[in-house]
């Protein structure tokens, strides 16, 4: 049965605009500056202290009736009492922390409040106030506004164009551990994968009721790394995931504080996790010998250690410049032209805003990792060389599709580097103009001046865009399904 409620007519109450937290503590100001204390105003204006007292604390909208009553009774004029303004900076900083403690942040500490009354001494007020705005500022900030997450990943690509994709800790720490645990030559295997984990005191758990929002689970208490039970679409095989999750720990990882801390994490343990399924001295063991005969291919490299094309692609970024003094880019484009991924230390000028972040720009038409998708033949890698305002590139390109459409990935270089790798002597060339609008981004003079008045396109939102990540004791992931899974599936401690 709903609770009955009383209706206080319009004209009955104050103004609507009045802060009832600031209303409150202008009444307790003017009320204590006449030596007034509850019980005798209560009894001037014909209410109840206890009353009088939930006002005074913003806990009860008076009438307007009974608020010119307490006017007169201080011998204010009433808009005095509704006015915005706080009374002092005591009661200033009382309604700061009166509005903290009803926040949701406050809430979600699970922590009893503190009165803000006249007994609470000024350093005491002061102290909280000042510890629930930096709590404010650090959730504020730890929850990444779009245009943080650019630079943030701005910062970091260029970052890794400094060091040529290259991060050499990571490649010695994580050859080790994948020849201590046998590894050998060739594909990583799921059993070395396991024995990495072991070398940490983890076992590897396949479960079929993993949290929507997390790809993989460890469980620190009890040594567990739980998995799907097969490989998840985009890409992200089962021996990527267990590394991932491995290399949070050996890296040394806490919690993200802001969204750069959570970038960097997802480079560093995507790197590791390249480096064990592809590890450096065997790889450029590969790399140099087929140098060597003039016939480099991402293909070769991906079917020699047992990955995706992908991750072949990226991995080649990491080893091309510094092992084999190659310049070169990496693309990954959709369907409609927009790019997804990239990296270029060969002097490629990527399409970029204003702020530097090239993610969601579109790629020239004419470029060979757009040409792809319109192949009819996409079995295998194609080739193009293109040229362009900072020069003629030779690129590799490899099509493929996933369940939000499909996409292109092309590894490229400057013409004077292609002589080392498969597919040289194509004939394909096209010519770019980009970033000039006239090369494929302005329509013919005729046709913008048939449809411009007469076109009404309606634009696909991509939503991802504009996500922020979720704050919480996980950044970007559901803390409470992770709970609750752990609670499911963790031995008993007795």
């Amino acid at each position: 049965m709903a609770p009955r409620t009383t209706s206080v007519p319009d004209e009955d109450r104050p103004a609507d605009h009045a802060d009832l937290i600031t209303l409150g503590r202008r009444v307790r100001h003017f009320r204590t500056a006449r030596g007034l204390t509850l019980d005798a105003l209560g009894e001037a204006v014909g209410t109840a202290p206890s009353l009088l007292s939930m006002v005074e604390n913003g806990r009860r909208e008076p009438r307007l009736s009974l608020l010119q009553q307490i006017a007169r009774a201080l011998d204010v004029p009433v808009p005095d009492l509704l006015t915005d303004e706080p009374p002092s900076r005591r009661a200033a900083l009382e309604i700061a922390l009166d509005r903290a403690q009803r926040g949701p942040l406050f809430a979600s500490l699970g922590l009893p409040s503190v009165r803000a009354g006249q007994k609470l001494p000024l350093p005491v007020l002061e102290n909280l106030v000042g510890l629930h705005t930096e709590l404010q500022r650090r959730a504020t900030e730890a929850i990444a506004t779009p245009e943080e997450a650019r630079r943030a990943n701005t910062e970091l690509r260029l970052e890794r164009q400094a060091r040529d994709n290259h991060y050499p800790e990571i490649e010695e720490l994580a050859e080790s551990m994948a020849r201590k645990a046998g590894y050998t030559v060739g594909a990583l295997t799921h059993r070395t994968v396991s024995r990495m984990a072991e070398q940490l005191g983890f076992t590897i758990w396949h479960v079929d009721d993993l949290p929507h929002s997390a790809r993989t689970v460890t469980d620190l208490r009890h040594g567990r790394i739980y998995l799907p039970p097969a490989s998840i679409p985009g890409g992200h095989g089962l021996r990527s995931l267990a590394l991932q999750a491995i290399a949070h720990r050996v890296l040394g990882h806490e919690r993200p504080r802001s969204y750069a801390e959570f970038l960097r994490q997802r480079v560093e343990i995507t790197y590791f996790a390249a480096c064990c399924l592809i590890p450096q001295s065997a790889a450029v063991d590969f790399l140099e010998r087929r140098k060597r005969e003039k016939d480099l291919a991402v293909e070769d490299l991906r079917d020699a250690f047992g990955v995706t094309h992908e991750a072949a692609a990226q991995r080649f970024t990491n080893l091309a410049t510094v092992h084999l003094g190659i310049p070169l880019h990496f693309l990954r484009v959709g369907d409609d032209g927009a790019l997804f991924r990239g990296y270029a230390n060969d002097g490629l000028p990527l399409p970029a805003d204003v702020t530097g972040a090239i993610e969601g720009q579109m790629v020239c038409r004419r470029w060979a990792v757009r040409e792809a998708l319109a192949r009819r033949d996409r079995a295998t890698e194609s080739y193009q060389y293109t040229d362009t305002p900072a020069g003629t590139y030779w690129c590799s390109t490899q099509t493929g599709t996933t369940a939000t459409g499909q996409f292109a990935l092309a590894v490229g270089v400057p013409f004077a580097s292609a002589k080392w790798f498969r597919g040289r002597g194509t004939t394909v060339r096209r010519q770019s103009g980009c970033p000039d609008e006239a090369c494929c981004r302005r329509p013919a003079a005729e046709a913008a001046a048939r449809w411009q008045d007469a076109a009404w396109p309606s634009a696909r939102m991509h939503q991802h865009v504009l996500s922020a990540l979720p704050s919480g004791a996980f950044p970007g992931v559901d803390a409470t399904e992770v709970y609750a899974f752990l609670e499911k599936h963790a031995p008993d401690d007795a």
